[in-house]
């Protein structure tokens, strides 16, 4: 993931005020959300790539020997990825392995599946699935709480409204999440005289 120069900033800021809390202001907070939304999409982003990655390679796999360099490929990424290759993977790989990187790639496939076999067998789970996606940031703290009066009582948040089944949630445009970088004009060189 990467991020642009004023994600950056936000970024540095709510580490900041993370280390030492202090009072923020509204434009700090709601950069602060914006950020946490876009790293929010972005990790969402990557479990529906890596759906469609493996779905992908199950499709290669059932249409061998006709689909090799597609299903090498695609095993290739998965495995970069963190897949946990199946017994399916191996016997593709065992019927292919007159080739170099089928050859190669079965070797590997063959000492992760070991190694899954093993965690399973001593109680540790493997990931198999991308990462459940972290809980929306609600407040940060030492935010504008902090400048409050402290014996004023806080009124209740309102809970976020629940998205509708048939609603998506609405995803960043890029020049929300990337803004357009303003021109630094020159510098005005003085006139001798």
């Amino acid at each position: 993931m990467a991020f642009s120069a004023d994600e950056l900033r936000v970024l540095r800021r709510a580490l900041a005020i993370a280390l030492h809390p202090a009072p923020l202001p509204d434009e700090d907070v709601q950069d602060c959300l914006r950020l946490a939304g876009a790293v929010d999409e972005a990790v969402s982003e990557a479990g529906r790539l890596r759906a469609f990655l493996l779905a992908d390679l199950v499709r290669y796999r059932d249409a061998l020997p006709g689909s090799v360099g597609g299903y090498l490929e695609l095993l290739q990424d998965a495995l970069a990825g963190g897949y946990d290759p199946c017994p399916e993977d191996l016997a593709a790989l065992r019927a292919l392995r007159s080739r170099p990187v089928a050859a190669s790639l079965l070797e590997r496939c063959q000492v992760l599946a070991e190694r899954s076999v093993r965690a399973r067998l001593a109680g540790r789970a493997t990931p198999t699935a991308a990462p459940a996606p972290r809980s929306r940031l609600l407040a940060l703290p030492g935010g504008r709480a902090a400048d409050t009066d402290p014996e004023r009582p806080k009124a209740p948040a309102a809970p976020p409204k629940p998205a509708q089944p048939s609603e998506r949630p609405a995803a960043p445009k890029p020049s929300e999440v990337f803004p357009p970088r303003r021109p630094v004009p020159p510098p005005q060189q003085r006139a001798a005289g």
